[in-house]
């Protein structure tokens, strides 16, 4: 590696360490912890696939900085635990990349694409001590590690591989119109949990309806979340006071005009 590229990141773990250090540390990095930086782990993922998509390398680098930092500031903070330090970080992954490459760094032969994705993962299910021919163990994986949307599509779709599937699309829609129906009838009663539940359903269902239509559920909403955002910013150039001093019928006079602009 060119010694600016460790230079650089031995720079990194220096700044983290003093940002965290008991004596003249900063107070609101010596307050966090695991637990507290998991919104901001998230949070920065996001914005580095955002940046990726918008295609600016310089904004890329910057996202990819930020998301650097918290797997440097874990890392520091369980250092201090006594539990790993970000060399054994770098190890593991290390270690497990030359593990589920035996293509690369054995002799073993893999003809094709398929092959190797099925070799990660019965590498990786020994790696976890679970069996591979049990779905149940992915489908576990995907629920307590994905955004829910994209943990759903991903549930069905697997279990959709294995038959656990409507013969017909007709039989997608008539279990829609359940959900909602259930939904609603939830609604009429005080109980939350039975609420949330209900909804969670109606959601799964309306994921299946994508799944079975090959649409992308997750670019789809980000698409309606875009245009809301578009048809507001217009909205509001439009407005000539305070937000909260408008009616709602006003509102709805100025967004039908923002919708055809900003469309």
């Amino acid at each position: 590696m060119d010694s600016s590229n460790l230079e650089a990141l031995g720079e990194l773990i220096q700044t983290v360490a003093k940002l965290r250090s008991p004596q003249g540390g900063c107070p609101w990095d010596l307050a966090q912890t695991p637990e507290t930086l998991i919104p901001y782990i998230l949070e920065e993922a996001y914005e580095v696939a955002d940046a990726i998509r918008r295609g600016d390398p310089t904004e890329i680098a910057d996202e990819l900085g930020d998301l650097l930092l918290q797997v440097v500031l874990q890392s520091q903070i369980f250092n201090e635990a006594g539990e790993f330090s970000i060399a054994t970080v770098a190890q593991k992954i290390n270690q497990k990349l030359i593990r589920r490459h035996p293509h690369i760094f054995s002799d073993q032969q893999i003809d094709n694409l398929d092959q190797i994705r099925q070799n990660w993962e019965q590498i990786k299910a020994a790696e976890t001590g679970q069996d591979p021919n049990r779905l149940s163990n992915k489908l576990s994986r995907y629920a307590r590690t994905l955004p829910p949307m994209t943990a759903a599509m991903k549930i069905s779709t697997a279990a959709a591989e294995v038959g656990f599937e409507w013969e017909e699309i007709n039989g997608v829609w008539a279990k829609f119109h359940e959900e909602l129906s259930e939904f609603e009838e939830a609604l009429q009663t005080e109980d939350r949990a039975h609420q949330q539940a209900e909804l969670g359903d109606l959601l799964f269902c309306v994921i299946q309806l994508a799944r079975w239509y090959k649409l992308d559920v997750v670019a789809a909403l980000a698409g309606t979340n875009q245009r809301f955002v578009s048809r507001f910013t217009q909205l509001e150039q439009m407005c000539d006071r305070p937000l909260n001093e408008y009616t709602l019928s006003e509102f709805e006079a100025l967004w039908q005009k923002a919708k055809q602009q900003a469309d």
